[in-house]
């Protein structure tokens, strides 16, 4: 079946939300994954008179669709510890609040139950973001972690992330979890930990962003195959990588886009291939096959400025090609297109 092609807007949350649908209308998009942010969507707002139906009547008159909302920075304040500067730059007044670390988590659920609320409104059934993580500050276990620390932050997350799940099922409302460091879930084996932490309720799911996987070392394609029945939403980046022996996937405390960096998140069509682009199998049979997605979303998280997307390839978005008959993990790696 035709798969959309929409814009990620939280990139682009200083600009107002019109301006952002002119734009993503005229570059050839079919819709937009709009961000819970800037004057783009906000939750708080859900019920009020009005609200929903403005931003409806802004997408239909640049003849755009919305199947996904996202709120990333307030579902991160949700496990998140410490809470701290870090947060307060990007979850907004009034889930900070007095900055207190509990309120803010408290203030951020409740924002994220009304982001489900929300999307019922507009009429979509997926919400994509982040989780935030108690136990990310152990990640690299040194000084040694005991094993019931981190069997208690995936308790935390269960409790803190059930009452709101229950808000997205009360909705038809899907959660999908961008599989990323700092949150629970940020690779394979924290994706299955996590998943088991909430009985694997139908709704969870994941957003499935091979750029998160690349630098990692992780098989974007059989993390695909493995978790089939989870991914409810795709987001499309390149990992542009630059190993020299000297580069290292920790960061080294080095800004993103600096050329000592190993690793620089960038748009589909901006990675150089072949050689500084870290190429992996073609994942469209395996969404195709066996995923219950929605589309595919390019988003920008690299910290230069974005460049003007191209128009979308409607041969290469609306018709995917059949599944291949070899498994995903045994094709040939190359340059996808």
């Amino acid at each position: 079946m035709p798969r959309p092609y929409t814009l990620f807007t939280g990139q682009w949350a200083d600009l107002p939300f019109e301006e952002v649908a002119k734009l993503a209308s005229g570059w050839g998009y079919d819709g937009l994954e709009i961000a819970v942010s800037g004057d783009h969507l906000d939750a708080w707002r859900w019920d009020e008179p009005g609200y929903v139906e403005s931003k409806l009547a802004i997408l239909d008159k640049y003849n755009l669709k919305v199947w996904a909302i996202s709120n990333h920075l307030k579902g991160q304040a949700v496990c998140d510890d410490p809470i701290d500067f870090r947060h307060q730059a990007i979850v907004g007044a009034k889930v900070w609040g007095d900055g207190d670390p509990e309120g803010v988590r408290q203030r951020a659920a409740e924002e994220m139950k009304h982001t489900a609320r929300l999307a019922k409104a507009l009429g979509v059934d997926t919400v994509v973001g982040f989780t935030g993580s108690s136990i990310w500050q152990y990640v690299a276990m040194f000084p040694p972690v005991p094993e019931k620390v981190i069997e208690a932050g995936y308790q935390d997350f269960a409790d803190r992330w059930n009452p709101i799940l229950d808000v997205f099922d009360e909705c038809g409302v899907r959660f999908a979890h961008e599989v990323h460091p700092s949150e629970i879930a940020y690779d394979y084996w924290t994706t299955v930990r996590t998943l088991e932490a909430i009985g694997h309720r139908e709704a969870f799911g994941l957003n499935w962003d091979p750029s998160h996987f690349m630098w990692q070392g992780i098989d974007p394609v059989s993390f695909i195959w493995d978790f089939k029945d989870r991914i409810y939403h795709v987001d499309c980046k390149d990992t542009k990588l630059r190993p020299t022996g000297r580069n290292t996937v920790l960061g080294s405390h080095l800004p993103g886009a600096t050329p000592a960096a190993a690793g620089t998140s960038s748009p589909p069509d901006a990675a150089t291939c072949p050689g500084n682009r870290a190429s992996a199998p073609s994942p469209r049979s395996a969404t195709t096959a066996r995923s219950p997605w929605n589309g595919r979303t390019p988003a920008w998280t690299a910290s230069t400025a974005p460049p003007k997307p191209s128009r979308p390839s409607r041969s290469s978005t609306s018709r995917p090609p059949k599944p291949a008959s070899t498994p995903p993990s045994a094709r040939t790696k190359g340059c996808p297109t």
